[in-house]
């Protein structure tokens, strides 16, 4: 199935398994929200369980906040990642910390969904990659599915977490298809993997970007050269295991993300890889990312956005070394 239905096969699976589950957002009963990802679930399960909110986004965390104190576990749908920052205060300021301004005396289950990335043909706003705030911020669990397995486990592993997560969905994949296994799930919330084997070097990112570095190591294959690609899916915690084993055994990285490269999660990466693998290195961690800049129009995406021929360049400076 597409990763748009398997997030919504997820959904309807946590709204069955526990009435304290709600979905709050706007545009998300009736119309079954922008990407149609909550279609049909209004009505099975109501509009006291499936809630059109007003279109006021700190509104909606704080409400959200106020439902998870009384025992309920609300998922919030951003409609695009470029709306989110209305509800940003709400989220950093008190979502993030009340646990621990509380002492551990409350938790809180809530889940905010937002739809990120470009590959849409949209405007600024409705493309952006604003994982680092989010990543930078302690007390938010944050986590991106690649595939439509993964949407379908890891949205169910969010809703059912003690801590806030922010579920960042790749919405130029919502179409992308997939093998869906509803009858076990693969790996936990938080762990990485690797979904390619390769010798040479590794590729490292989350989200889209999985798609890219797949395409890019099929053609660096034709010419002779083995890329292994680990995929993140969990930005924070990351899951460090499996990317230190890869660069251990090629001896040389790059990591691959579609937002500006200055201070961001590859940024991160990038600098724990080498303080943890430095001696393994045979060439100095690389990035491909954004440019620094706004989200250009989208007729200029294509150029702003790091492609397989981007990635594959990378990989031939990391080579030359």
């Amino acid at each position: 199935m597409p990763l748009s239905r398997a997030i919504n096969a997820g959904l309807r699976a946590a709204l069955a398994g526990s009435d304290r589950v709600l979905l709050m957002g706007e545009d998300i009963g009736k119309l079954g929200g922008v990407f149609r990802i909550t279609e049909g679930l209004q009505a099975e399960f109501g509009e006291r369980r499936v809630i059109d909110s007003p279109l006021a986004e700190s509104g909606l965390v704080g409400t959200a906040i106020g439902l998870a104190l009384a025992g309920f576990r609300p998922v919030v749908e951003i409609q695009f990642d470029g709306f989110v920052f209305p509800a940003f205060d709400q989220i950093t300021s008190q979502l993030a910390k009340l646990t621990n301004r509380l002492e551990g005396a409350v938790s809180m289950p809530v889940v905010i969904r937002i739809p990120y990335g470009g590959h849409i043909g949209a405007i600024e706003h409705h493309q952006e990659s604003p994982e680092a705030y989010f990543t930078h911020t302690p007390g938010l669990r944050v986590v991106s599915p690649s595939t439509p397995n993964d949407g379908y486990w890891m949205i169910q592993d969010a809703i059912a977490s003690a801590d806030p997560v922010i579920f960042l969905e790749p919405k130029s994949k919502y179409w992308q298809k997939g093998e869906v296994d509803t009858s076990a799930r693969a790996l936990p919330l938080h762990a990485s993997r690797v979904v390619r084997r390769g010798t040479d070097v590794t590729l490292v990112g989350h989200g889209a970007m999985v798609t890219t570095m797949l395409q890019a190591a099929a053609l660096a294959e034709s010419e002779g050269t083995s890329i292994e690609v680990v995929d993140l899916r969990s930005l924070s915690p990351i899951d460090y295991g499996p990317i230190l084993d890869s660069v251990r055994r090629t001896g040389r990285m790059v990591y691959a993300q579609e937002a500006p490269g200055f201070t961001s999660l590859g940024s991160e990466v990038a600098a724990t890889v080498m303080e943890r693998a430095f001696y393994a290195l045979e060439a100095p961690v690389l990035r491909v990312s954004g440019f620094d800049t706004p989200f250009p129009p989208a007729k200029l995406e294509g150029a702003y956005l790091p492609d397989a021929d981007r990635i594959l360049e990378a990989v031939d400076r990391s080579l030359a070394y």
